[in-house]
């Protein structure tokens, strides 16, 4: 891969099987091979941590997050500052490792770059915001109640937004004076772990404070039963999402799981019809449909159902598939075969089941066609399943009644979307979605940093991350009380 123009962010010797401690070193599990999806062309090698290597990562974190959270508030901010320069001065190579090393487009890339150096500058002020409360007491004593570092935050982030939802954790955790031991995805690692930990680096952060570990699964089990590790923050599946935090609540860990959704947008019948197909194909094909708050199902009402489905065939069918790098393309690869297999079962089950493939269904390597399937049921499989892939799925409804069911049918709750020229009728509708985002008259992929960002049910465990819930997120509550003298109690 051409490194003329990323050298000073990640030079050669950072590429070359090595992770992050503080100092860029081997890794205990040895090397592996950074392969581009596209082309499946090896970019570079990283370093693979091992079960030892994390629980030393999170011994030298929790010493230096003392000396971290004891830095005036000023200094942690000025770090996060400098990162947030330094990102902006890499965003090209920020870029194109997005591009390169998840399959993203150019777009999305560009967008995600942005969105992080978002991040970077929205945590940069979390230093300096009101710490806590003055609670009421009686005369001679001062109570108070105020948010202190958690300590050591464990992140395990996943492969499809990489740098965005590793940054998101990571950014406000250090600058509310927590240490972080991150664990990327290895498909992701460089654009998900070495980024930050350069972007860092380079800003001065003091060594130990944060770990970049990339690592198989039981690396991930080691970050979740570390006893230096206070609170793990995990972004992926429902299914791994489970795991990690039945194991991270058995050790007594805070836990805050952000995970899978089936997503509804819903298309009412006096909804503007070109807008709801813009809508449509953005939170359907955007990076491969491989994004959490993907729109999973389109439930468009049946008095405009056939013309809507005929407006979105043609619209898939006007989709550039190819590779990113090389041109200007509206569709990537799926991260892997696993990937690219999981989405071509569940298509070939939904046919079976009695779907109509109306176009695409087939993929050539990883590249997947943009798919749009009809006639689909409550009881066939593609309504209930995360595709991970770009296929629509289209479900008619007759009444408002029935798209809040067929909605709210469903083991998630992540991200819905209603679209009407009548707002107080989206509104109504929207009120009765069981779903921790909402948007009316929009498309279901949204995230602006200063939200708090979370689901409801197999979408997440209650938490939520970004803007006014990171301090609640990444701290806990310390009471505090003084008296001038001590009381003389009578036992």
């Amino acid at each position: 891969m051409d490194t003329t123009h990323r050298t000073s962010l990640l030079p050669p010797d950072v590429l070359d099987g090595k992770l992050f401690t503080g100092q860029w070193t081997k890794g205990a599990l040895g090397a592996a091979d950074v392969v581009e999806p596209a082309t499946g062309e090896i970019l570079a090698k990283i370093g693979m941590a091992d079960a030892s290597q994390v629980n030393q990562s999170a011994r030298t974190a929790s010493v230096a997050q003392i000396a971290w959270a004891a830095l005036a508030y000023d200094e942690r901010s000025a770090t996060l500052r400098r990162a947030a320069s330094f990102a902006e001065a890499h965003q090209a190579e920020m870029v194109e490792w997005l591009v390169r090393e998840s399959g993203s487009t150019r777009l999305k890339a560009q967008f995600e770059v942005a969105v992080s150096i978002k991040v970077l500058h929205e945590a940069s002020a979390l230093p300096s915001r009101s710490v806590g409360e003055v609670l009421p007491s009686n005369a001679g004593r001062i109570s108070l109640a105020r948010r202190r570092p958690l300590g050591v935050v464990g992140v395990i982030s996943p492969f499809n937004f990489p740098l965005y939802l590793a940054i998101r954790a990571v950014a406000p955790a250090l600058a509310l004076g927590n240490a972080v031991v991150l664990k990327p995805d290895p498909r992701t690692s460089i654009c998900g772990g070495f980024v930050i930990a350069r972007l860092f680096e380079l800003a001065g952060l003091p060594e130990g404070v944060l770990h970049v570990l990339p690592g198989d699964g039981a690396a991930g089990a080691a970050l979740t039963s570390a006893p230096e590790v206070a609170m793990i923050q995990f972004t992926g599946s429902t299914a791994a999402g489970r795991k990690v935090g039945e194991a991270a609540s058995r050790n007594l860990k805070k836990v805050s799981l952000e995970l899978g959704g089936k997503n509804s947008l819903i298309i009412l019948d006096d909804a503007d019809l070109d807008l709801a197909i813009a809508n449509t194909a953005w939170g359907v094909y955007l990076h491969q449909g491989q994004i959490c708050m993907a729109t999973g199902r389109v439930l468009v009402q049946r008095g405009i159902y056939d013309r809507f489905l005929a407006a979105l065939v043609a619209k898939a069918g006007s989709l550039v598939v190819g590779d990113p790098a090389r041109g200007d393309v509206a569709i990537g690869p799926l991260i892997n075969a696993a990937q690219r297999d999981h989405a071509a079962r569940v298509v070939a089950a939904a046919k079976a089941a009695g779907a109509t493939v109306e176009t695409g269904g087939n993929y050539s390597e990883l590249f997947f066609e943009p798919t749009v399937l009809s006639g689909v049921t409550r009881e066939n499989p593609a309504f209930h399943e995360e595709i991970f892939a770009p296929v629509a799925v289209l479900v008619p409804f007759d009444t408002d009644e029935e798209a809040v069911e067929l909605a709210n049918d469903t083991e998630y709750g992540l991200s819905m979307g209603v679209m009407s020229r009548d707002v107080g009728r989206a509104l109504k509708l929207g009120e009765r979605l069981r779903t921790g985002l909402l948007h009316i008259n929009d498309q279901t992929v949204n995230d602006e940093v200063i939200n708090p960002f979370g689901g409801v049910g197999a979408s997440g465990n209650g938490t939520s991350i970004g803007g006014p819930a990171n301090g609640e997120e990444f701290t806990q509550w310390q009471w505090l009380t003084i008296k001038s003298d001590a009381p003389a109690y009578p036992i």
